[in-house]
């Protein structure tokens, strides 16, 4: 049961060697960052198969020896809950949205020049305040509790993080900061950074990527003072929750935090995209907002998902000592508005430290449109293997780390296709699709993939 069933493609067998897992569809995409003179070899260079033969493995995915996880100058003790991975803690600290031209500066700058400029506090500086370098490392108060997630949400579960042990985690969102700051007294700031969550393998997801978390409060004045008669409104009362409204706020004052909050938000996307932008909104659900919102943009004829807002859950506005005090909060992407704007079609690309990929991005002004230029042309190379399941408890996401640990950016997709059951023993096997994107010169890659080879097999 622990062998491996099938594997098509040799130059692949140290991904291979997991002994207890699925069966896999191998892709070698190469629209990523390739030597435009290197030479396949052993590699087959179409869509082909290169082999299909029985491989035995008897490798197991490491298991770290260390009792804590060495991070930012801290060690965290592991528990039963440490999942990180190395492939994963090695980018901690990368800061892509703070490298100067790239591409997730650039619109990091773009949106936090828009802000300083439109929204002036009452002695002429910008009135949100901008935090983009806050540890990634929170706790799980901060990134569940505080935000009112519920214990038993999926969203906790270890299979969608990375934690450090029982306490402590990579962030899964800026909202994590949330709460510190406004109980230091910020009523407008503006947070960005990376976050962490276990993913699946394909061109739009990525294990890290990064967030911008907005947040501004009203006091009762501030919202009605260019309302008339608003001095006879109010922000509060003791109602019932609705639809449209929390049960501690007015009608008078959700409409309006709403009003602003889309104003403010339609103002932005039309400063990234321009003018005669369609927009439209969509009702949802987030734990932290009622009632929430997700806008979508209607961009080369197609309607696209860039953010998720709403207004706050006076509970967490109350826990942070802001109880005179009405909130709206937004999130957005940072890689789904560049891969829009820059036409980036692979999220891994952001990774890339090729001259030829960061070069388009160094203009004069962060302003100027950009559209990336590929720097591959080579085909597809598909690849298949098959593995048992393990008898204990899988999650789909043990595996993507394995391939990620293993193939690191060279992975672009991973797709379940097919499953079996033994009649007998009721063995599990999958069937996935995956495609393999090389992402530096293919000469390299072959040797490193022979490498894995001869190091595990």
């Amino acid at each position: 049961m622990d062998r491996v069933l099938a594997a098509r493609s040799q130059s692949l067998r140290g991904i291979l060697m997991a002994a207890s897992w699925n069966f896999m569809r191998v892709v070698h995409y190469s629209k990523s960052v390739l030597s435009q003179g290197a030479q396949i070899r052993g590699i087959t260079s179409d869509l082909g198969h290169a082999c299909s033969r029985t491989i035995t493995s008897s490798f197991v995915a490491k298991t770290p020896t260390s009792n804590t996880v060495e991070l930012l100058g801290k060690a965290h003790p592991r528990d039963d809950y440490s999942n990180v991975t190395d492939k994963i803690l090695s980018k901690v600290g990368k800061n892509l949205h703070n490298q100067r031209y790239h591409p997730l500066w650039l619109i990091k700058e773009r949106i936090k020049d828009h802000f300083y400029k439109q929204y002036i506090g009452r002695f002429g500086t910008p009135l949100f305040s901008v935090y983009d370098d806050l540890s990634p490392v929170v706790t799980v108060e901060q990134n569940f509790d505080r935000l009112l997630i519920p214990k038993d949400h999926p969203s906790r579960r270890k299979g969608e993080n990375y934690y450090m042990n029982h306490t402590h985690m990579l962030r899964a969102h800026t909202s994590a900061h949330q709460w510190d700051l406004m109980h230091s007294g910020l009523d407008a700031f503006l947070v960005v950074g990376d976050v962490y969550r276990r993913d699946t393998i394909d061109s739009s997801h990525y294990p890290i990527f990064h967030q911008m978390e907005g947040v501004r409060l009203f006091s009762n004045h501030e919202l009605f003072s260019n309302i008339k008669d608003g001095e006879n409104l109010q922000l509060f009362e003791q109602g019932h929750r609705t639809a449209h409204k929390q049960e501690t706020h007015t009608m008078e004052a959700v409409r309006l935090m709403e009003f602003n909050l889309k104003q403010v938000l339609t103002k932005l996307v039309t400063h990234l995209f321009g003018d005669g932008l369609e927009i439209r909104w969509v009702d949802c659900y987030f734990p932290f907002t009622h009632p929430s919102f997700e806008m979508e943009i209607n961009f080369q004829g197609e309607w696209m998902e860039v953010l998720g807002c709403g207004v706050m859950e006076q509970q967490l506005v109350n826990s942070a000592g802001a109880e005179e005090k009405i909130g709206w909060a937004f999130g957005l992407g940072l890689e789904r508005l560049a891969m829009i704007l820059y036409d980036i079609p692979d999220i891994r690309l952001f990774w890339s430290e090729d001259e030829r990929f960061l070069k388009q991005f160094s203009v004069p002004h962060i302003d100027q449109k950009v559209h990336f230029q590929p720097l591959s042309k080579y085909p597809p190379l598909i690849n298949d293997i098959s593995f048992w399941l393990p008898s204990e408890k899988y999650s789909e996401n043990d595996f993507y780390d394995l391939v990620r640990t293993i193939g690191g950016d060279l992975v672009e997709k991973v797709a379940l296709i097919d499953e079996f059951t033994h009649p007998k023993y009721k063995c599990w096997l999958k069937n996935y699709n995956r495609n393999i994107g090389i992402a530096i010169p293919v000469r390299s890659v072959v040797h490193l993939l022979q490498c894995h080879v001869s190091n595990i097999g």
